[in-house]
């Protein structure tokens, strides 16, 4: 490089007119305005516009400027300029001058891209992920970047200034079954046997407290084989982190002042502390999950005590069989609902096994609805009085088992609240959802955890163990943002006898216990402090912070919702000297 930049496409303005300049970047946009040339210059900076005038940048210079197109990569040399009256743009921070370009020396060609890469949000997203390189081009993409960057310095130097050491712990583990698939490892030194990607540090960050770093981070890799979606990604990053000799309070406090932290470092904004507290059974009760928004009302109502005597069969079939009947005030929605925004909410449901949804519309002339007729005049009265209706309301009813009731009408508030504007860009809702329900049954009907099984019972339900373990409640916390979980933790088992409790109920017997974590309970053994932790979601988090929809926003080379990497066509097959090496036999699918 002869011309070697002194500045930036994204700094100079009108204090720098007559300055003599160095830049270098790549080409966004070519025009030729009767001889004189104008190229748009940018880099991860900003853009800059660039004049070429024969008069000034000379004839050889002038001539290969008009050979440029986008995405070539150039230097130039040029003298900062006032742009003439009239051709300001006040959109750009460089808006109010030009270079007028004395030498340019051109670093490297392009090819045409496959798309605009400055505007590559328009494009298919397969597209944009096959060419990667160029996508992460666009400003968009370049500001999320660089803002995690930032935050995760943000991040670091809170919890270094709270004194935790940041500690390491193994990418390549032990398979231990944690909720998801593991992605498994062939070792090559050890036939037959397999490392597994970790799916958080769960483990090693325990037994980090029995080794006595009372205050352990980590910005961790994790790895889970399963279903993706918009905010799930094969391979993620959390901050992970695990305190001793704390309680629950101690690490909420802490993870709400990094919050305040984050909110003061990137946003200059105020976070008003303490955080609101939900308890689980009060989030199913009045949004339908454990990850409320509370950005907006529309609060469930349990209506079964209202048509415990009725004699509509949809809401009598429900309630005889063990369900609910639930509903949600759609309070001053009737004017922006049409009658068919109303019928479309069966289908709606349907996808959340819903069978189907009532509503009543509350107008001028009185209730209006398929199934009034069917409710006596004291049922009609107390639903109108628990629901708090009033005229322009639109009351809508789920009947059927309380799970499936708690899917649909959750969905159905997530949907009103967006399709009505209940909320803006602006508005934030952050809260802890706590005490969480310990067991539940899965699909045979046996006992699972419903956090991990490292979790510690309530010290006031821990007696239950012997007994009804389905009413016990953990010391576990979820942190919600938005309606998305962003953080969950617990205080954590620290005796071994409790564990090797937890791992009997859940059908492990003693000696799959040792096999698969005899490594935490020796560790348990040798005198492990009371202690706890929580893991935030990076990607989750920054995709929020930034009020984006995808994670595949803030992170550099995601995959695709079917775990496949665009840009490099991973997975792919391998060789069979290399599945010979490993003792690994492919099996064919025909």
């Amino acid at each position: 490089m002869k011309i070697k930049r002194n500045s930036t496409c994204g700094n100079l303005d009108i204090k720098d007119t007559g300055k003599i300049v160095e830049l270098s970047g790549w080409v966004e946009n070519y025009r030729d305005h009767g001889g004189i040339i104008f190229i748009d210059l940018y880099d991860r900076w900003g853009l800059t516009q660039i004049v070429f005038d024969p008069n000034i940048s000379g004839k050889a210079a002038h001539e290969t400027a008009g050979s440029l197109r986008s995405q070539f990569v150039v230097s130039v040399k040029g003298e900062v300029r006032k742009r003439p009256p009239g051709s300001e743009n006040t959109k750009l921070p460089t808006g109010l001058i030009e270079i007028y370009v004395s030498e340019l020396e051109v670093l490297n060609e392009s090819k045409t891209p496959p798309f605009d890469v400055y505007h590559a949000a328009v494009v298919n997203e397969e597209l944009r992920l096959k060419y990667r390189y160029l996508d992460l081009k666009n400003p968009k993409l370049q500001k999320a970047m660089i803002f995690r960057s930032s935050l995760l310095n943000t991040i670091r130097n809170y919890f270094h200034k709270n004194d935790f050491v940041e500690i390491e712990t193994p990418i390549l583990t032990k398979s231990t079954p944690e909720g998801a698939r593991d992605y498994l490892v062939p070792s090559r030194v050890n036939p037959g046997k397999f490392f597994a990607l970790p799916q958080s540090p769960q483990l090693f960050k325990q037994m980090l407290m029995t080794a006595g770093y009372d205050r352990y981070i980590q910005i961790a890799r994790c790895f889970r084989d399963e279903d993706l979606r918009a905010d799930r990604q094969p391979e993620f990053t959390q901050v992970d982190l695990e305190m001793s000799f704390i309680n629950r309070e101690d690490i909420i406090s802490m993870i709400e002042g990094l919050f305040k932290e984050i909110y003061q470092a990137k946003f200059n904004k105020e976070l008003a502390l303490p955080l609101p507290r939900i308890t689980f059974d009060d989030a199913m009760l009045k949004y339908g999950c454990d990850a409320p928004d509370l950005r907006y009302g529309l609060e469930i109502v349990d209506l079964s005590d209202v048509f415990q005597k009725t004699e509509f069969a949809v809401f009598k079939g429900a309630l005889s069989s063990g369900g609910v009947v639930r509903g949600i005030n759609l309070k001053g929605l009737s004017s922006q609902l049409a009658r068919k925004d109303l019928d479309a909410m069966t289908d709606f449901v349907k996808p959340f096994r819903g069978k189907g949804v009532a509503w009543i519309r509350m107008n001028d002339d009185g209730p209006q609805s398929p199934i009034i007729k069917f409710f006596t005049e004291e049922e009609s009265t107390a639903l109108y009085k628990k629901m708090n209706a009033e005229k322009g309301d639109v009351l809508i009813f789920v009947a059927d088992k309380e799970k499936i009731v708690c899917s649909c009408l959750s969905e159905l508030r997530k949907y009103f609240g967006k399709k009505c504007s209940l909320y803006t860009e602006n508005d934030t809702s952050l809260l802890w959802v706590i005490d969480f329900p310990m067991f539940g049954l899965n699909d045979k009907g046996k006992p699972e955890v419903l956090h991990h099984p490292f979790t510690s019972p309530k010290p006031e339900d821990m007696e239950k163990l012997d007994g009804d373990i389905y009413s016990i409640r953990t010391n576990a916390y979820d942190i919600v943002f938005n309606g998305y979980e962003v953080g969950g933790g617990s205080i954590r088992i620290h005796n071994s006898t409790i564990q090797r409790k937890i791992f009997d109920i859940l059908g492990i017997d003693k000696e799959s216990a040792e096999k698969q974590f005899s490594h935490l309970l020796e560790a348990l053994d040798y005198g492990t402090p009371p202690h706890g932790g929580l893991a935030l979601g990076l990607d989750r988090l920054v995709m929020l912070l930034l009020g984006l929809d995808s994670i595949r926003d803030v992170i550099a080379f995601p995959k695709t919702q079917k775990a496949i990497c665009m840009l490099t066509n991973a997975p792919s097959e391998v060789s069979q000297e290399q599945l010979k090496e490993l003792f690994i036999e492919t099996i064919s699918n025909e």
